[in-house]
């Protein structure tokens, strides 16, 4: 089968598609799963240069995020729910292939009407902003919500789900074009992070009290501290400006606000019982019409992985750039 194999650290740039061995089931819950779609991340970038936290032997498939079906050739394990055939979205290591190996408890139903590619863009995206502001964020209605970095995959998605919790949100992005995308998601306030006075413009906005909650995929933390109302809380989704902060932290303390993160890859291992739960309430939000997946204008061919994950790196992109593996044989559902 086809597929991108790793037995080295390279640049994302060196990316080939070539041939590679098929999957081979070995776990008591182990499915193969025939990939339609891959949904790209950031971290795909530094896991294939060796500079992500978590780093699998060589050799290895790159790839997380992905849509498909049960494939023929598939076992189907005692209490598996799914049938050779289904339609299936998940998370596991090895996405960006023909096939792939996965435990068929990481996967979801795609729901009647989605496609390949938008379910493809789920898996990470939408439980991680939906655990950031509800769980962990404490987001009540009628708060003030910054998402930094919005128009992009996590980002848009928050957006999404602030407003549907009656939320407030000003988004924050580097370009106009962003910025517009942002607006048509439901945004309220619109700011370019570029701008040498960003922060005042978010004062402003909030009358001088400051945001309730900071969404941060970037690493703004220390920024965002100068416009955190009293008792605000700022939630660390991730470091995509490629730095670790260091905080100052006696404005935490002062400001009487929480510093708290969220991992939601951790949560099956650490804390199962409320993944079921965070899924059926994000499809709620789906079926509501309040929720909905935001691909990037350009779906990247099969053999052209290293352009998208540099649409990704360049920040060229919006919403979720997604890697199309398999061409869709059949109208949705």
């Amino acid at each position: 089968m086809k597929g991108y194999l790793i037995t080295e650290y390279i640049k994302p740039a060196s990316l080939k598609l070539q041939d590679i061995p098929e999957p081979v089931a070995k776990g008591p819950n182990d499915v193969i799963v025939e990939v339609h779609s891959g949904g790209l991340n950031y971290f795909d970038i530094l896991q294939v240069q060796g500079k992500y936290q978590n780093q699998p032997p060589f050799p290895w498939v790159p790839g997380t995020e992905f849509a498909g079906t049960i494939a023929r050739s598939s076992p189907l394990p005692k209490g598996c729910p799914f049938k050779v055939g289904d339609r299936v979205f998940g998370g596991s290591q090895g996405a960006y292939a023909e096939r792939m190996l996965c435990d068929w408890r990481s996967l979801q139903k795609i729901p009647d009407g989605m496609s390949f590619d938008e379910a493809a863009s789920l898996t990470i995206t939408w439980p991680t902003s939906h655990e950031a502001l509800v769980g962990r964020g404490q987001l009540k209605p009628g708060e003030w919500v910054l998402v930094h970095a919005a128009a992009g995959g996590v980002g848009l998605v928050a957006v999404q789900i602030a407003k549907a919790l009656g939320g407030k949100v000003i988004a924050t992005a580097g370009s106009q074009d962003k910025l517009d995308v942002c607006k048509q998601y439901g945004a309220d306030v619109l700011v370019n992070y570029r701008s040498d006075d960003w922060q005042k413009q978010v004062m402003q906005a909030t009358g001088g009290k400051g945001v309730d909650v900071v969404f941060d995929p970037v690493g703004l933390v220390q920024k965002s501290l100068k416009v955190i109302a009293w008792k605000g809380r700022i939630v660390v989704v991730g470091f995509a400006a490629g730095s670790i902060e260091k905080i100052p932290m006696n404005l935490v303390l002062l400001k009487n606000i929480s510093l708290v993160g969220v991992h939601w890859g951790a949560y099956l291992k650490r804390e199962p019982k409320q993944v079921p739960v965070v899924w059926k309430e994000l499809l709620e939000l789906y079926q509501k019409g309040a929720l909905k997946p935001v691909l990037y204008s350009t779906i990247f061919p099969f053999g052209a992985l290293a352009t998208g994950l540099a649409a990704i790196e360049d920040r060229s992109s919006y919403g979720k750039v997604i890697l199309k593996i398999k061409e869709d044989t059949r109208a949705r559902l």
